[in-house]
């Protein structure tokens, strides 16, 4: 018996990770890109109105959870807008899929869900996201989002990236340091009827947007309204 509770032990860790993958569906993927949008409409009005406009891309990944049994680890999907353009002056693209792990990224033990927003300020910062993996902090330079809403792009000293979080209704700056950042190629073939990059989709204006991929933009455009 105490031989066998290994592979016992070792089964339920694998069913539980294949779950994810044996649920998913582009509905499911489009219900999660309208929980972004969801996210987004609250959280950013609490955001500085100038970060929000110098972001070239914006990132918001909902209900990322956390499980306190044998790893605290922790995992979530989420959606990528970039503004189109060489000089990222255009509309917001379409979204692109992508998930979050491989970190305990400040969320509560027991099972607790947080809201993530990333905006993504430079150069750098895109060409690290719109890498297969990209580890925060090692990749791309992260810091936790200021909270007063006078902020101004330089007080963030020219991080890659600007993190912010909100947690049983509280908001704040958080450091995302060790987390990883996948581009979800399944989600986003499922979406788009075809195997496509997030760089084809957010920089090369590859496709449309789908319904829930309207909501995000319209979410985007009402307050980070496209460069004039």
């Amino acid at each position: 018996m105490r031989r066998a509770f290994p592979w016992f032990l070792m089964s339920v860790l694998v069913v539980l990770i294949a779950l994810p993958a044996w649920g998913a569906s582009k509905e499911k993927d489009e219900e999660t890109i309208r929980n972004a949008a969801t996210v987004l409409q609250d959280v950013a009005p609490k955001i500085s109105p100038d970060l929000l406009h110098s972001a070239r891309c914006i990132l918001v990944l909902p209900n990322v959870k956390k499980g306190g049994l044998i790893v605290g680890g922790s995992g979530g999907r989420g959606a990528l807008s970039c503004r189109s353009g060489a000089n990222f002056s255009g509309k917001w693209s379409a979204p692109a899929m992508y998930s979050i792990g491989g970190a305990s990224v400040g969320l509560q033990v027991g099972g607790s869900s947080t809201d993530f927003v990333l905006l993504v300020m430079d150069d750098k910062g895109v060409n690290a996201i719109l890498q297969d993996k990209t580890k925060v902090g090692a990749d791309a330079s992260a810091t936790a989002g200021p909270s007063s809403a006078q902020s101004t792009a330089s007080s963030v000293g020219g991080a890659d990236l600007v993190t912010y979080s909100r947690s049983s209704g509280l908001f704040a700056g958080v450091s995302l340091d060790g987390a990883t950042l996948h581009q979800d190629g399944d989600a986003n073939q499922r979406l788009y009827d075809k195997k496509i990059s997030a760089k084809e989709i957010v920089r090369e204006g590859a496709v449309m947007p789908t319904d829930g991929g309207k909501q995000f933009l319209a979410a985007l455009e009402q307050h980070a309204p496209s460069h004039k």
